[in-house]
């Protein structure tokens, strides 16, 4: 590597002594022969910086000719929905309006009507031009001066957007008790959770208050409320929706994704956001990738008269997915019997082991902090090709103050001192071994998937909790406990990107109140880019069963 600028005219006040102090904590010993061939160098590198700094940045902003907007405020009612929403707009290919003021945003030039007449929320780590962003947290200094990819997508589309759905803290729980903007209720008993951490995006689609919303899942945040509010959601197959525009938690293990009250829906939403958009670097970056019309081929697939539509697929039990520690008995039995009716549907149902499965969450439990570290908590996006959200690494700077370390969740927290704990004594061979294992796991699947289309086990192992009535209520001990397991069936497919889905099946009573009925979740995966497969299956238990009958 040659050096490029060794003008030290630029502005910069490095000396020989600063280099000895950087060298000094990183714990290196340097010559002062080093440290003063080193000065200008360095000195060119700290002018250089300022300069680039200075400059302005490069972003997909949002084009002000097709998608005008103005006067744009934010106002939150903590009450609204249940705690659903974070921010209520309405944009759509027409008018964008906020609770308080108005806002115009109008697609001069819609691509198509798929979405024409559907309303829609966004989670609330979706970057909506000129609408605070607060990724469920304290931290809600970051407006957004572009549009994520799928905003544009679902605009183009002919959809209206009614608002930012509220979201967990920081997309880190599973419980939905730690938004910045409050409890969000579950719709079937205001005092248990809706699950996390796409919570008021679930609350939303179970309420009615929209049609369909998107979600974002690192470890099952579309899956686990899904299940906990009795509707459907798909984490797609990893890198078939771009992420362009979305806080996450780690690119390996980052998907947004539909939510809706039906399998249709789901892939409706599916077809308008999906396919590469030429900047996130986990797509090919081509334009012959090919486009699936997921809405029509599960509508024909749904429409067939055939009494038994799922003839000649081979459906697996995953037994390691029944058989978590915290696994309830009757959250098994209600998915043991819906499991039961893919076979009058005309599909072979059969046991199946991936015994990797069982074990993911040793793995799991060093693997997400191990690499949200870096992109989820200290926000540095380095290393990948892409678009860079420059706006919250500026909030975050590369490490989180007592301030901010203060406004984390219970569960941001934990994860934070457990990153900082495996950087400082395991480093980098453990992430690459964390990287290797997740391998082997989506290995594993794919040899399974010579012998099946479909796996099914439960969503969750256990019905929802109960959830505390601010964030200041309950030890930290008490919030942690709380979610062991809740994504013991969910992670893994984060981890192997295989497309996994979550429909309701039924009702259990809940832990801590029998009295209580709470949806119950199956989730089906299927090979990756099989996503259209997945949803035919789903549809074809959905179309022959009333799930609140079962």
């Amino acid at each position: 590597m040659s050096v490029p600028l060794l003008d030290v005219s630029l502005s910069t006040d490095v000396s020989t002594n600063d280099v000895f102090a950087l060298c000094k904590r990183v714990g290196l010993e340097v010559s002062e022969e080093f440290a003063e061939a080193c000065r200008p160098v360095i000195g060119a590198l700290d002018g250089c910086a300022k300069v680039i700094m200075a400059r302005d940045d490069h972003f997909p902003g949002p084009d002000e000719i097709g998608y005008p907007r103005k006067d744009i405020q934010t106002d939150i009612d903590n009450s609204l929905d249940g705690g659903g929403w974070a921010t209520k707009v309405r944009a759509s290919g027409g008018l964008l309006m906020l609770t308080c003021t108005k806002v115009n945003v109008k697609s001069t030039q819609p691509e198509s009507n798929l979405l024409q007449g559907r309303t829609l929320a966004l989670k609330d780590n979706i970057a909506l031009a000129g609408v605070r962003c607060t990724n469920g947290t304290d931290l809600s200094g970051w407006v957004p001066d572009f549009d994520a990819t799928v905003v544009k997508r679902i605009l183009d589309c002919g959809g209206t957007i009614l608002g930012k759905a509220a979201c967990e803290s920081g997309c880190w729980s599973t419980v939905s008790d730690t938004s910045i903007t409050g409890p969000v209720r579950n719709p079937y008993h205001d005092e248990f959770s809706c699950g996390g951490s796409s919570s008021g995006s679930a609350r939303l689609v179970a309420c009615r208050s929209v049609d369909m919303a998107l979600g974002g899942d690192q470890g099952g945040s579309i899956r686990v409320p899904a299940s906990a509010c009795g509707i459907v959601g798909l984490k797609p197959t990893w890198g078939l929706v771009p992420y362009t525009g979305i806080l996450g938690v780690s690119a390996v293990i980052d998907h947004v994704g539909p939510m809706a009250r039906t399998v249709a829906d789901c892939a409706l939403l599916l077809e308008a956001i999906a396919g590469p958009d030429g900047i996130d670097d986990r797509q090919p970056h081509i334009n012959w990738f090919r486009s699936v019309p997921y809405a029509d081929e599960v509508r024909q697939h749904s429409t067939t008269a055939d009494p038994r539509p799922l003839a000649g697929v081979k459906i697996g039990v995953l037994e390691e997915g029944f058989q978590h520690p915290r696994q309830d008995d009757l959250v098994a039995r209600v998915v043991r019997q819906s499991i039961d009716k893919f076979e009058e549907l005309g599909a072979e149902v059969r046991t199946c082991h991936v015994p990797e499965h069982r074990d993911t969450e040793l793995a799991w439990m060093c693997t997400l902090p191990a690499f949200a570290f870096t992109q989820g908590l200290v926000l540095n996006s380095g290393g990948r090709k892409q678009f860079a959200m420059s706006g919250p690494a500026a909030l975050g700077n590369g490490g989180l103050s007592q301030s901010t370390f203060d406004v984390l969740n219970t569960a941001g927290q934990n994860l934070y001192l457990r990153g900082c704990f495996l950087q400082e004594k395991y480093g980098a061979a453990l992430v690459s071994r964390c990287t290797n294992l997740m391998r082997k796991l989506s290995d594993d699947y794919d040899v399974a998937f010579r012998q099946f289309d479909v796996l099914v086990m439960p969503t969750t192992p256990l019905p929802p909790c109960r959830i505390f009535k601010s964030r200041s209520e309950g030890s930290t001990s008490e919030r942690l406990k709380r979610t062991t397991g809740i994504t013991a069936n969910t992670a893994p497919f984060n981890a192997s990107g295989h497309p996994a889905l979550s429909i309701p099946v039924g009702f259990s009573p809940a832990l801590e109140d029998p009295s209580v009925r709470l949806p119950v979740g199956l989730q089906l995966v299927g090979r990756k880019f099989e996503d259209a497969l997945l949803l035919k299956v789903a549809a074809s238990w959905e179309n022959r069963y009333d799930w609140k009958a079962q």
